[in-house]
């Protein structure tokens, strides 16, 4: 039997995060998310139910979260469900809780909300950076003696 725990949200910062490092020096950073549902009600009124998921990231992940995302900025998680379970200390009762590791994030909005608006980070893309827009074509070379641009039937490659 095939098995799937795979989990897209997209919502708002609840808390400004902030990394931590664990003793092998990696960066894990939580998280508060608020999901917004819309819906109608019976009795044909718009209502609104919003729901608080808490998120882990780990790794660069984690420190790109903390240094863009902020309280209140858009931002799409893609990840796992995963269950903590603990005893409690004081009361000694078993206690559990369900949340999100995250596995690919993007930064949503534009700048005025902070960050690079659209720009976005992925595990595997360390390496290239939040994503920009393509450069525009490379106009075609101009004849200095016609100074007319040439056209692209003109240009012999």
């Amino acid at each position: 039997m095939a098995n799937l725990n795979k989990v897209m949200l997209i919502g708002n910062c609840t808390r400004d995060p902030e990394v931590r490092y664990t003793p092998k020096g990696t960066a894990v950073t939580e998280l508060g998310l608020a999901v917004n549902r819309y819906f109608g009600g019976d009795d044909g009124e718009k209502r609104e139910e919003t729901t608080f998921v808490d998120i882990t990231l780990w790794g660069r992940q984690a420190e790109i979260a903390a240094e863009y995302l902020h309280k209140g900025r858009p931002v799409y998680i893609e990840g796992r469900l995963q269950l903590d379970t603990w005893e409690d200390k004081q009361s000694g009762q078993k206690r559990s809780k369900l949340k999100v590791v995250g596995e690919q994030m993007q930064l949503l909005g534009g700048r005025q909300e902070g960050g690079e608006g659209g720009g976005g980070y992925s595990r595997g893309s360390a390496d290239r950076g939040p994503r920009r827009a393509a450069s525009p074509p490379a106009r075609p070379p101009q004849d200095p003696d016609l100074d007319v641009p040439a056209e692209d039937d003109d240009i012999p490659f």
